[in-house]
């Protein structure tokens, strides 16, 4: 039986889609994978006892990241700043965002595509000058859809 090997520090990968391999933000925790199919009610004609439940389109989380180091020159944190900075005075860019789950030896084990995103939060606790670094708490981002992705 093989032995579990602990994770390592940062064990989850974001990158820009089409920029694959330029990788410079890593965080030790991600949620919002997740779906839920939307439903709605229909009466049976003339049957009062139960409604029919069908489905009308999937609603997906916010994608989370939390306690992350990203480069401050990265493409990442440019376009994060630059949407925060503009507001809602400039267009809204959105791009597709790839997270991958790593295993203890930096080998991508499992990926997902987040189609549309554009970041919502961004919640920073500090500046490492000495790498040229910025150290994140929050990162989240609203999504149209996601996908997993081969590895």
């Amino acid at each position: 039986m093989e032995e579990a090997h602990p994770s390592v520090s940062f064990n989850f990968r974001l990158s820009l889609s089409g920029l694959a391999g330029l990788s410079d933000a890593s965080f030790t925790e991600v949620s919002g994978i997740s779906m839920e199919m939307n439903t709605e009610e229909i009466a049976d004609g003339g049957n009062n006892s139960f409604k029919h439940r069908v489905p009308t389109s999937a609603k997906f989380s916010n994608l989370i990241l939390k306690r992350g180091l990203i480069s401050k020159n990265s493409e990442i944190a440019n376009w994060c700043l630059e949407t925060f900075s503009e507001g809602l005075s400039g267009n809204i860019s959105t791009k597709t965002v790839v997270v991958t789950l790593l295993n203890e030896n930096g080998l991508p084990l499992k990926a997902w595509k987040f189609v549309n995103a554009r970041p919502i939060k961004w919640s920073a606790s500090g500046l490492n000058l000495m790498n040229n670094e910025i150290l994140i708490e929050t990162l989240e981002f609203a999504y149209s859809y996601c996908e997993e992705v081969g590895v």
